[in-house]
């Protein structure tokens, strides 16, 4: 493993039952990098997001977090190891019933033997790194979109994980909240040194804050392009991905 790789995905195949999703992808993760998993809508972006969590267990590969392969280890190590990641997934999925804060307190609750003042502390500490601190006593229903999904990002950094892996975050949102949501990501990375997993189609977001991205392209079910996305669109020889980085570039042909 390169010094800097926080997580490698070596060789992976994921699917359902007898049906393959994704295989032979290949990758590795820079602590404190901004690394994009994009591709098409269905292009199993998110099947592959929940094998790398542990929601989906692959058929084939390893998945290593800071060396130590998720699906070797024994069950106790890998709570461990799940413990230093942080996931939202799209939707936010907050409580309805429970306040902002409540909802960023769950994990605390679960998870630490911290008493009750400290636990709201910390989270009401989350809450302000995200701008949501004065919203901590609402319910998700009186939040907008782009607010729930600010929340969310609260709670999956409360237990202070190494890597954060967000599903779609800027899917749904208007372009000025979406633009919003990119500099919070990129403050958050600056700030305190966060290494971010993000899957996305949006192309926007992913020029304004993927270090790399790594491309999947449907019609062959695996990874086709990995690097710098503005190295990709100016200079990459596969023109599926010219296209998709571009899409009105000009002779960017599928």
């Amino acid at each position: 493993m390169g010094a800097d790789a926080i997580l490698q995905v070596r060789d992976v195949k994921t699917g359902y039952g007898d049906e393959t999703v994704l295989e032979g992808v290949s990758f590795d993760v820079r602590e404190g990098e901004v690394f994009v998993i994009a591709g098409p809508s269905g292009c199993g972006k998110t099947t592959l997001l929940k094998s790398i969590v542990g929601l989906l267990r692959p058929a084939g590969g390893s998945i290593l977090v800071e060396g130590r392969d998720l699906l070797e280890v024994g069950a106790r190590e890998r709570r461990e190891i799940l413990r230093t990641l942080g996931v939202t997934f799209q939707g936010a999925a907050l409580f309805s019933s429970m306040t902002v804060l409540q909802n960023v307190l769950l994990p605390l609750e679960e998870f630490t033997a911290l008493p009750p003042s400290a636990r709201e502390l910390v989270a009401l500490m989350k809450l302000k790194l995200v701008g949501m601190d004065q919203d901590a006593y609402r319910l998700p229903a009186e939040l907008s979109g782009g607010m729930q999904k600010r929340a969310a990002i609260a709670r999956s950094m409360a237990l202070d994980p190494k890597i954060l892996l967000l599903d779609e975050p800027t899917d749904g949102l208007d372009p000025i909240t979406a633009f919003e949501f990119d500099q919070l990501i990129l403050r958050l990375q600056r700030n305190l040194a966060i290494t971010f997993v993000i899957i996305s189609h949006d192309l926007s977001s992913i020029m304004a804050v993927a270090d790399r991205v790594a491309l999947i392209r449907p019609e062959e079910k695996t990874m086709v392009a990995i690097g710098d996305p503005h190295e990709l669109r100016d200079h990459s020889d596969h023109p599926w991905v010219r296209r998709f980085l571009d899409p009105q570039a000009e002779g960017a042909q599928t």
